[in-house]
């Protein structure tokens, strides 16, 4: 019999029943967090660590890439811009170049924060203009 740790069984309830705009932003608060997490070792002088971060952030913009409906016009521009960001975390990593990983944090933030917009937005059409908070 083994004891399940109470935080990967709620991660795991979380994800299975979140709606797909919430997983994207999931998606992007994970990217942030390996981003981050690059960062601080590249600062400890943890070559391993920083490359680990960096494919797991490499890996999540891949996976936004595989998401986007090519039948939609923008999705040819985000693909290019999760194209680019992922061309710029393979040269922080070649690089050990945290500047290269404060752009794409950068870029990343701005593609999660409008994210959250429109899913408050979305929301607020949905359950009416509290967002469905009581």
């Amino acid at each position: 019999m083994s004891i399940s740790n109470p935080y990967q069984t709620y991660k795991n309830n979380s994800i299975t029943t979140a709606s797909p705009g919430e997983l994207t932003l999931m998606l992007y608060n994970g990217c942030l967090k390996a981003i981050k997490q690059a960062k601080d070792a590249i600062g400890k002088g943890s070559i391993e660590k920083r490359n680990s971060n960096i494919q797991k952030a490499q890996a999540i913009i891949k996976e936004l890439m595989v998401t986007l409906n090519t039948e939609i016009a923008i999705s040819k521009n985000l693909m290019d811009l999760y194209d680019y960001m992922n061309r710029r975390l393979i040269e922080a990593n070649i690089n050990n170049d945290i500047s290269v990983l404060n752009e794409v944090e950068g870029l990343v933030t701005e593609f999660r924060d409008t994210w959250k917009q429109v899913i408050h937005l979305n929301r607020q059409k949905e359950y009416g203009t509290n967002g469905g908070k009581v």
